[in-house]
């Protein structure tokens, strides 16, 4: 699956499913600070809204995403911005990445009610 970036995209039982695996991949939350408010996925997630990352670049990048090669599930609310920031890391050079179909709204509805929705 993939969508207007050309980004490929994982399913929300897909990442359900790698989230309870031994070295699961990073989830990248690139969504804004109110969002996070409303609906998050817990502490195994790395934060850097979009906003950052469009004003800093690769300087809003954590440390967990220096190695290029490492897996990433990038999500935002709906999958759009998601996969705005999945092709800008491709266009860098990182090689795993993929956005979440459907961002976390579809998260709390297919998978986990709890996880909250906007």
């Amino acid at each position: 699956m993939t969508n207007i970036y050309g980004v490929p995209e994982i399913t929300v039982q897909e990442v359900a499913h790698l989230r309870t695996e031994v070295g699961s991949p990073i989830l990248l939350d690139v969504r804004e600070a109110m969002e996070l408010k409303l609906a998050n996925l817990g502490e195994a997630v790395i934060w850097v809204p979009l906003s950052k990352i469009a004003a800093e670049r690769l300087a809003s990048l954590p440390p967990e995403l220096a190695d290029k090669s490492v897996e990433v599930v990038v999500f935002c609310h709906t999958g759009v911005r998601s996969a705005q920031v999945a092709a800008w890391l491709r266009n860098e050079g990182w090689i795993n990445i993929v956005s979440l179909a459907g961002g976390i709204e579809t998260y709390a509805l297919e998978i986990d009610p709890k996880v909250g929705r906007y």
